[in-house]
């Protein structure tokens, strides 16, 4: 390959994770893959094989938001994490850790809440959203883990000040291993409310 063609293929990797990055902040998408796709196709690239990594794309998204949500997404993002305070003592029987864009700073106005809580019996989850009269709806996700397994995990979605707050219930013994991250691959982050309170107190 020319150093002509690589020079092209740079370029062209970079208009990509700039145009998905884009799409994720201003159209509310939350999947790598298609926000890749849909940019490739917007740019006239649809049969492109040189698509950006996931993480090119997070750093994307970041610069992004520096540029051009910087009067805006910071008090975003404070609210979406007090707003996942407020859910995490209130589901902190479950040892709830807060995940996803609300946690590692890029979420905005179309994100929503992700946590992941730990319990081995979902029916539990159920009688506790029963008994505290939280209306939701339970769908199945489908997560990676670092054995690069898929698994279905069951899943509860429901409002808090009318943002949309997943959670996914592990089992107790999977607190000790995160799945897999789309964005790099590596163990999840996830936070304690502790640790989600202190990120507050930085901000």
């Amino acid at each position: 390959m020319t150093s002509h063609s690589t020079n092209n293929n740079k370029r062209m990797r970079q208009r990509l994770a700039l145009e998905a990055a884009r799409i994720m902040a201003e159209e509310g998408v939350n999947d790598y893959q298609f926000a890749k796709r849909k940019s490739a196709i917007r740019l006239g690239a649809a049969d492109t094989c040189n698509l950006p990594r996931n993480d090119e794309i997070q750093q994307a998204l970041e610069e992004y938001l520096r540029l051009f949500k910087a009067d805006s997404q910071p008090a975003m993002l404070k609210q979406l994490r007090q707003a996942a305070v407020q859910v995490m003592y209130l589901l902190q029987q479950f040892n709830p850790r807060l995940v996803g864009s609300v946690l590692n700073g890029t979420a905005g106005e179309h994100s929503n809440i992700n946590i992941h809580i730990f319990c081995d019996a979902a029916k539990e989850v159920v009688l506790f959203f029963l008994h505290e009269r939280i209306a939701h709806e339970c769908v199945e996700k489908k997560i990676t883990l670092m054995n690069g397994s898929q698994v279905g995990y069951p899943a509860y979605r429901f409002l808090v000040q009318n943002v949309l707050v997943e959670v996914i219930v592990f089992g107790v013994a999977d607190i000790r291993q995160a799945p897999r991250s789309p964005v790099d691959g590596h163990p999840m982050k996830r936070a304690t409310v502790a640790a989600v309170e202190k990120l507050l107190q930085d901000s």
